[in-house]
């Protein structure tokens, strides 16, 4: 790491994959900037992170109009959890749609695509899914880049059930070095159930009668734990260990927008992959033949459970998709982890033969590598739709719709 000597005066040109602004010295060198709204003049500290000149803010010297002091008094303390506080939500949504639409045409090539923004997801007090880390026996979360932790006892994106633990006193976290509290809500949003896993163990946790504890070792040792919680509509089991939409209104948007794009969709057999728990497959497969490929075994214990009601035949196959063996389909939803598809997931998708594919990304980069090879292979983008599921954060949600020429 090399860390040159001095502010540096920079101005913010466009956002990034990663939620950093691009910036440029007056000599014209690029700066990753932290912090920055895309049209401001900045002081930073810069330094070199492989091998790329990364700046921190000292002052704003020409602030955007779209400027706002952070709302959450832990930001200013470090915390690195909601890096975009310090721009208005309408900016937000409007750099996260910047980031996809650049990703989308410099890393997949595509010369105009059509990208938009999806329905607002409210930020505040909604977010069902906390992972905090423990110092001197507090909450609290981590700086960004760093395993320093701000001790906090309130977050204001965290549903109302959640800030309660957050609360000093309510939640003792005894010898556990971090905690994932989760919170299962009925169809008003309403907390019906209160999760929390302890990292190592639970030993010496103490938390309210109404909580639910269990430790990290318990699970590997096969002890299950689920909730039942509802999302876009319809009662989902999630286990312990299985992967749940930080909010449940982004699940509902999800399933708003991916239905919008499977609409007038040939018939025929619905493939699900990277399935998850099966929010796809439930609220949008109606009754088409389902396969559903997921590696998590607790995952896919709950798909079945949560498949239950659907009408057409459903195989629910516990594997990575890359070595499922495939079959053929009409529609294909793939929401794959961060790093994408990839190639071996698009030989995948390709292979099925879908008229139709659903792609859900939470990576800019990722995407914009998925949509090349997708296009390569025969596929046409017909949209994408950019979702506001992390508020207040550079982080993105994307669903796209490509169409087999």
């Amino acid at each position: 790491m090399e860390t040159p000597a001095g502010p540096t005066v920079v101005t913010a040109e466009r956002m990034v994959p990663g939620g950093l602004a691009l910036s440029r010295d007056d000599d014209g060198r690029v700066v990753l900037v932290a912090g920055a709204i895309p049209g401001e003049r900045l002081a930073v500290t810069t330094e070199v992170r492989r091998g790329a000149v990364h700046g921190e803010v000292i002052e704003v010297l020409d602030p955007s109009p779209d400027r706002v002091e952070p709302p959450c008094p832990f930001v200013a303390l470090g915390c690195g959890g909601c890096d975009w506080q310090h721009a208005t939500e309408e900016r937000q949504r409007a750099m996260r749609l910047a980031i996809v639409t650049d990703a989308l045409r410099r890393i997949g090539r595509l010369a105009d695509p059509v990208v938009r923004s999806g329905p607002p997801i409210p930020a505040e007090r909604t977010r069902t899914t906390l992972r905090v880390a423990v110092v001197d026996g507090r909450l609290g979360l981590r700086v960004e880049r760093s395993h320093e932790v701000v001790p906090v006892d309130d977050c204001p994106v965290a549903h109302p059930a959640l800030a309660d633990l957050l609360a000093r006193g309510v939640l003792d976290p005894g010898r556990a070095r971090e905690l994932t509290l989760r919170v299962a809500t009925d169809r008003a949003g309403a907390a019906t159930d209160v999760l929390v896993v302890a990292d190592p163990s639970a030993k010496g946790v103490q938390a309210p009668d109404e909580v639910t504890v269990i430790g990290a070792d318990e699970l590997e040792r096969g002890t299950r734990r689920w909730l039942t919680t509802s999302l876009a509509g319809h009662d989902f089991r999630v286990s312990a260990r299985s992967f749940l939409q930080v909010r449940p209104e982004g699940a509902a948007a999800l399933v708003a927008v991916a239905r919008e794009q499977l609409a007038g969709a040939p018939d025929g057999p619905f493939v699900d992959l990277y399935g998850g728990i099966g929010l796809f497959a439930a609220t949008c497969a109606g009754d088409r033949p389902v396969v559903l490929v997921e590696r998590s075994k607790s995952a896919t214990a709950d798909a079945r459970v949560n498949l239950a009601h659907l009408t057409g035949d459903v195989r629910v196959i516990s594997q990575p998709v890359e070595g499922w063996r495939t079959s053929p389909a009409a529609v294909v939803v793939a929401d794959p982890a961060r790093s994408g598809l990839g190639r071996q997931g698009v030989a995948k998708v390709v292979a099925t033969g879908a008229a139709r594919v659903v792609l859900v990304s939470c990576d800019a980069g990722s995407l914009g590598r998925d949509a090349a090879a997708l296009v390569a292979a025969g596929y046409t983008h017909v949209e994408s739709v950019v979702l506001d599921l992390f508020g207040h954060t550079g982080h993105v949600e994307v669903v796209s719709r490509f169409d087999l020429a």
